[in-house]
């Protein structure tokens, strides 16, 4: 049997949940790799795997589930960087909301420009109204 490399815990070489994303990342990758190191030789496994002697098995079977734990990992840290790519229900409301005050800004502005647009309006025909009047009475 060829030498075998340094195992790695893969919970040690996780770390702390609290490590910035891309040591979290680098550190499950290594537990990977680590994981997969002893599963290359592939002919060298078989021969194992075909071996009476239990060692030989505990050692492939211990191999394959630090591999699938290490991949378990790997998988759940890309998940939850999907998850932080998209915004919560709470940010999206806010934005949504902020645009609609943005509408509604933006409506009453207008609003407001006609009404004095219309009061204009008014006046010039409240003039011309009492001009007409003032004529009226003339005659």
């Amino acid at each position: 049997m060829a030498e075998q490399p340094p195992q790695v815990d893969p919970q040690a070489a996780a770390g702390p949940p609290l490590q910035p994303p891309r040591q979290d990342m680098i550190a499950c990758v290594m537990a990977l790799e680590a994981a997969l190191l002893p599963c290359l030789p592939a002919r060298e496994l078989q021969a194992i795997d075909r071996s009476p002697h239990p060692s030989h098995q505990i050692d492939v079977e211990r191999h394959a589930r630090d591999f699938m734990e290490a991949a378990k990992k790997l998988q759940v840290y890309f998940i939850s960087l999907q998850r932080e790519d998209q915004p919560t229900k709470a940010e999206t409301l806010r934005k949504e909301i902020a645009v609609m005050e943005e509408e509604l800004r933006l409506k009453t502005e207008l609003i407001n420009k006609q009404e004095r647009l219309i009061q204009g309006w008014r006046k010039e025909l409240k003039d011309q109204l009492d001009k007409h009047n003032t004529e009226l009475e003339r005659v």
